[in-house]
């Protein structure tokens, strides 16, 4: 997937389909002059209806679709036929998908499920017929109900990202390297900040056939979660990672210093992120030499006391003993 087709926050105007109009209708036929009421009833307008599909990543797809509309149901006939109900429209979705209001920003639903089905905009009910309302003192009614009119409905789709493992490191860090080295993913390399615009997701083949998910999500800076730099609009994304690796460059000024950062800025976005299970890699470790790893090792028992690894992606360096480690925090 290129970086320009992840799409992950998109606005839809959807409109269900008006109820069909219920049949105003008198018997006739041959020897029956007057057989009475038999007009049917109206169609179901048709539904719009989300759902969840696993062979979904984004949605790209819905991009260039933001007004949906579902059929109108059939008008009702004779002899008590009713209307065809109107065509529903579904809408699928990648996993990990919240239904927002657009107006008030609440949320409505979220999809995790794969086939998972939401009725998000209702059709409006099929009218009656005229032989609903005949009495013995009204046997020949010549009215019937109206369809209900379909309803409008305003809502914004975000992907939060369903991953296992979530990057996170200040731009620059890594992250793209070590997902590119670890899985088949390609995302965009280059020696300055923000080079990923995007999430990237990759799998990670582990022993036995077994692979997990990491996402590479674009940079954190100071202040993301006041929504500076473009961290901010992907911190969401991290939300349902159940392990967070902290990537933090051997060549930082203080590396114990950019960990907390990171982590108030989590903190401060969302309370939670700090119940998930954090482990350290220490990148670019291959311009270290024994001594200067030593002193490392210390700052960060002293400084944060979580588990650590020193990695290097470039010279493939403790990048087996890395897998190691998250696949037995996911266990």
């Amino acid at each position: 997937m290129t970086e320009g087709n992840f799409v992950d926050y998109v606005k839809l105007h959807l409109f269900s389909g008006n109820g069909g109009k219920g049949s105003v209708h008198l018997h006739r036929e041959k020897y029956i002059d007057k057989g009475g009421p038999d007009g049917g009833d109206g169609g179901r307008g048709g539904h719009i209806v989300l759902r969840a599909n696993s062979n979904l990543w984004t949605l790209f797809h819905l991009k260039m679709k933001r007004h949906v509309k579902a059929g109108h149901g059939a008008h009702g006939g004779s002899s008590r036929s009713t209307g065809a109900d109107g065509e529903d429209m579904y809408i699928d979705v990648p996993l990990g998908t919240v239904v927002r209001d657009t107006e008030t920003e609440e949320i409505l639903y979220e999809l995790t499920e794969n086939g998972q089905e939401i009725i998000i905009a209702e059709g409006g009910k099929g009218g009656r017929g005229n032989w609903h309302f005949k009495s013995s003192t009204n046997q020949t009614p010549r009215y019937a109900q109206p369809g209900i009119p379909g309803c409008q409905v305003d809502v914004t789709l975000e992907l939060k990202v369903l991953a296992d493992v979530g990057l996170v490191g200040f731009p620059n860090a890594g992250k793209s390297t070590l997902l590119s080295v670890l899985t088949a993913a390609k995302p965009k390399i280059a020696d300055y900040e923000f080079t990923t615009l995007k999430p990237n997701l990759g799998i990670v083949k582990y022993r036995d056939f077994r692979t997990f998910v990491m996402a590479d999500i674009p940079g954190i800076i100071e202040g993301a979660a006041e929504g500076k730099g473009i961290g901010h609009r992907f911190l969401r994304h991290i939300e349902r990672n159940s392990t967070l690796l902290f990537l933090i460059p051997a060549d930082a000024d203080d590396i114990v210093k950019q960990y907390y950062i990171l982590l108030d800025e989590l903190r401060r976005y969302n309370p939670e992120m700090l119940d998930k299970q954090r482990f350290i890699a220490v990148s670019k470790s291959d311009m270290l030499d024994d001594e200067l790893k030593e002193e490392i090792s210390a700052e960060i028992d002293e400084g944060i006391g979580l588990p650590f690894l020193f990695i290097s992606s470039v010279a493939q360096q403790g990048l087996t003993e890395l897998k190691d480690k998250l696949w037995a925090m996911l266990q």
